[in-house]
């Protein structure tokens, strides 16, 4: 692998690690969202605040690794994204302030109508933000940004049968890695009741899910053929392993096993999201710009990798410490009031 390819993977693990983690967490605002009236909702709402709370911010740090990789190794990708699809990338960061900014100022709040007001604020953000992301994904992924400053349509190119696919997909799978993830939290917290009914939810929103990829083939296939013929031709091992994983994970669900269940749901999202690099590599942005054509200076190339590598040194075993902390965190439902 070249210096290219190198940043290409480091840059998409990335992507991958904001999906699992960030996705969770607009995935618990879905579920704030359906939590129920006041005092109904107030049990959910507490295990959210509590599994979210202390890693929520740490979680962004990924899609800015990502932003930051894009600008720095691939500079003409960056420019056609960032012209054609900024208003899907400016509600979304837009999205993600507010989410942010109603997340602390709910807490911090002691009136009733303060905390539904920037608890409605929280959880509609927490839908719309994944929807936009998706809607930007679909919209490369189906060759509707061309290469060039502000080259593709600024409407179509995010609104078009793909990107609502993918908007609709990103807020599924979103909400089902928070229930996945929740089922487990409750049952360490000594929560059944919320286990068993978080359980619940993952697995209808796991078939749901289902059901929109299988719809989504039809889409894809009559929006996007040659995304289509990548994911059925070179990325099909990755398509059929994260059916797989799907299927084991609703089997686990059924059979309450919670930890591993986290696995192997993380594991099928992350084939998903493998699938679609592979499905069109070696080109970056249809119909022909390529990895090698789009990449910066060898130079640039190398210099970006050693600064990557020294920040990992610092960067992971901090993270990681981190979750582990939140992990063992005591649960305390009157600190989540």
């Amino acid at each position: 692998m070249d210096a290219a390819q190198i940043l290409l993977v480091v840059m998409w693990v990335g992507v991958t690690l904001y999906a699992l983690l960030a996705g969770a967490d607009f995935g618990g605002g879905v579920w704030d969202l359906v939590a129920g009236r006041s005092r109904a909702g107030m049990p959910q709402r507490r295990l959210i605040e509590h599994s979210i709370g202390p890693v929520w911010e740490a979680n962004h740090v990924w899609l800015i690794f990502v932003i930051v990789v894009l600008w720095t190794g691939f500079p003409p990708v960056f420019a056609a994204v960032m012209s054609t699809l900024y208003i899907p990338l400016t509600l979304a960061a837009l999205g993600i302030i507010a989410r942010g900014a109603a997340f602390v100022f709910r807490k911090a709040s002691t009136e009733l109508w303060q905390q539904r007001l920037f608890g409605a604020a929280f959880a509609t953000s927490s839908v719309l933000t994944p929807f936009f992301l998706g809607a930007v994904a679909g919209g490369i992924a189906s060759g509707r940004v061309p290469p060039g400053l502000a080259a593709g349509d600024l409407v179509t190119s995010w609104l078009n049968p793909t990107s609502l696919l993918g908007g609709v997909l990103a807020v599924g799978v979103c909400a089902y890695l928070a229930a996945v993830y929740l089922c487990d939290d409750a049952g360490r917290a000594g929560l059944p009741g919320l286990a068993e009914g978080f359980r619940r939810r993952a697995l209808s929103t796991g078939l749901g899910v289902g059901a929109v990829v299988l719809g989504g083939i039809a889409v894809v296939r009559w929006d996007a053929p040659r995304l289509f013929d990548g994911l059925t031709h070179r990325a099909l091992p990755l398509v059929v392993a994260a059916a797989v994983l799907g299927l084991l994970s609703l089997v686990l669900l059924w059979r309450r096993s919670y930890l591993s269940v986290r696995v192997t749901a993380a594991l099928a999202v992350t084939s998903v999201i493998w699938g679609w690099p592979l499905a069109q590599y070696p080109i970056m942005l249809p119909p022909d710009l390529t990895v090698d054509v789009a990449a910066a200076d060898p130079a640039v190339l190398g210099a970006t990798l050693v600064v990557l590598a020294v920040g990992a040194l610092l960067v992971v075993p901090s993270m990681t410490w981190l979750f582990l902390l939140q992990r063992r965190a005591p649960y305390d439902p009157g600190a989540h009031g």
